[in-house]
């Protein structure tokens, strides 16, 4: 099982990323896929997911800003950042279970 995430980089306070994990050896359409940003060594947040069925929830910091949506035909879930302030920066990892991919840079700053 392999999990890549990618897109992140630096960008304004107010403007928009997306963010993308491609899934390998797991099926997304089966599994839940959770993001995650780690913002220092010790802390680690919970960003939101998207079920297996679809459906979506998000972390109340980030919700009405950012969006998950999923390809199921190219096992790959979207992040979709707007609004992104300085306190969003952080290394952000797709989860599906026990698996952590690697992460990707988002760093927000004028």
């Amino acid at each position: 099982v392999q999990l890549q995430a990618s897109g992140g980089g630096l960008v304004q306070p107010g403007g928009s990323l997306r963010l993308s994990c491609v899934g390998s050896g797991i099926s997304f359409r089966l599994n839940a896929v959770h993001w995650y940003v780690q913002t220092t060594d010790k802390e680690r947040d919970w960003v939101g997911f998207v079920s297996r069925g679809g459906n979506t929830q998000l972390a109340d910091s980030v919700r009405g800003r950012f969006t998950i949506s999923r390809d199921s035909p190219k096992n790959t879930v979207y992040l979709q950042m707007n609004s992104l302030q300085v306190e969003d920066s952080g290394v952000y990892h797709c989860e599906v279970g026990n698996y952590r991919g690697q992460g990707t840079l988002v760093t927000v700053s004028s």
